[in-house]
């Protein structure tokens, strides 16, 4: 009952958003904050800001705790991300770029170092702000000859510094800004702050495109880790000792519309503007990034080896005063960690582990809304999206959405089976949106048997100038 009625609440909040936005408008973004320091343009520093808060009702895992409290579910409002990004392209051949921001502050969680309890430095409170990514660039085979001005065929950029040219994906590169869901899988980033910080590591890349197949390299250092296996589990954790290098790369083969590759932020929606058709494929290995113990005494090392083979289609449909379009992105990735390396991982987790109650009772995923978030084997995704005709206004839009998991692990005897549903509601493109999402997981008892499905609604707003 109290799930449903937050669904009706939540539903005609952004029905009344939705019309408030229509009948005030929005104004147009152009070519956003940017100040040129020449006449055209080569010489240039760019700014964005953005914002995505979160309204959620959350079904939280058997066992669990919010602060203090055993709660079976839970509404919380917080930040999933706030953040900066400045872009200086000092001349045509050299550019060097700078992201900060935090992210997942909840009423309990992602403050400051040290903070804790109540009062000013209370839990949750005063978050640090770091850098995601910074990153100089030289064009060795620029995008346009300087000389003559014309664009060339062939391009070749050389980057070094904390950077997100990643491999393995086409997602592994998403962009925060325009998601056709309401957030990543988050398995797209497998390292997710064990060996990298935050999706970034330090390395140096390549990039460029030869015709139509655009391609991405890394060679990097991954971030130290030294989790302890258990004796005689047989399961891989992460710990890599000195970090072996890390090589990658993703290429895609783009029919249609060709993407700019500026920038490594890979658009999860273009909203009806482009059409585009790629194909891709890409990889990771860290040797010796995990390390189990089979028995006693026993150590071994395992390394890291991702694959991933995805495809992306943005193509507008029907007819064409109605701007209407289909967005369909499905990725295939085998993940190889080690034996029975799996982890779990909870979005914004308000929840703690309750002492009270006995392990048998409680999800080996553990407290609030942590899910198995990946491990040695196979993950299915697929999500797809309808941009709906366009109604009086000429900025609101309506994108209804669906996506599902398909997780096949090692260190789990059954197959998993993640879903989601929900809605875009464009204001102003992605510059003013909002999302509506229901979620559904999977939970495991501590013998990993599936239990009831426990389910997520969310709402964002978001906007980014």
């Amino acid at each position: 009952m109290k799930k449903s009625l937050t669904a009706v609440v939540m539903l005609f909040l952004v029905t009344s958003l939705v019309e408030q936005a229509a009948a005030q408008g929005g104004t147009d973004y152009g070519s956003g904050m940017k100040i040129n320091f020449d006449k055209d343009g080569q010489k240039s520093l760019r700014f964005i800001f953005w914002s995505q808060m979160w309204a959620r009702n959350v079904q939280n895992n058997p066992g669990t705790l919010i602060n203090g409290e055993a709660k079976s579910s839970t509404f919380d409002v917080g930040a999933r991300r706030i953040r900066a990004l400045a872009l200086a392209q000092i001349s045509p051949r050299y550019l060097i770029l700078a992201h900060w921001g935090i992210n997942n502050q909840t009423i309990l969680n992602g403050g400051g170092s040290g903070t804790t309890g109540t009062g000013a430095y209370g839990a949750g409170k005063k978050p640090q702000m770091f850098f995601h990514d910074v990153w100089n660039e030289y064009a060795v085979i620029p995008a346009k000859d300087p000389i003559t001005g014309k664009a060339n065929k062939r391009t070749l950029y050389v980057g070094a510094g904390l950077h997100y040219w990643h491999g393995i994906s086409r997602m592994t590169s998403a962009s925060t800004l325009n998601f056709l869901t309401v957030d990543a899988p988050i398995f797209n980033w497998p390292l997710i702050e064990n060996s990298d910080q935050f999706a970034r590591q330090y390395g140096v890349y390549v990039k460029g495109v030869i015709g139509k197949l655009h391609y991405q390299a890394h060679l990097n250092k991954p971030f130290a880790t030294n989790l302890t296996p258990t004796a005689g589990a047989n399961r891989a954790v992460d710990n890599n000792g000195d970090p072996a290098l890390a090589p990658g790369a993703y290429l895609d083969y783009q029919f249609f519309d060709q993407e700019s590759n500026v920038l490594p932020f890979r658009v999860g929606s273009y909203i009806g503007t482009k059409k585009v058709f790629n194909i891709g494929a890409g990889f990771y290995h860290n040797a010796r990034g995990t390390k189990s113990s089979p028995a006693a005494g026993v150590t071994k090392s395992h390394d890291i080896s991702i694959l991933s083979a995805d495809v992306f289609a943005d193509l507008p449909i029907g007819d064409k005063q109605k701007h209407m379009a289909v967005t369909v992105y499905s990725v295939l990735y085998n993940y190889n960690f080690g034996p029975n390396y799996w982890r779990s991982v909870g979005i914004m987790n308000l929840g703690t582990d309750d002492p009270s109650i006995p392990a048998s009772a409680k999800a080996i995923e553990g407290p609030g809304d942590a899910r198995v978030f990946m491990g040695t084997g196979n993950i299915w995704y697929t999500q797809a999206g309808l941009l709906l005709p366009k109604g009086k206004s000429n900025k609101v839009r309506v994108q209804p959405f669906a996506a599902y998991a398909l997780k096949k692990l090692e260190a789990f005897d059954h197959s998993c089976h993640y879903f989601d549903a929900g809605c875009n509601f464009y204001l102003d493109g992605h510059h003013s949106k909002m999302t509506f999402q229901y979620s559904s997981r999977p939970t495991h008892d501590n013998n990993k048997k599936l239990l009831p499905n426990k389910g997520e609604l969310i709402l964002q707003f978001q906007v980014y100038l």
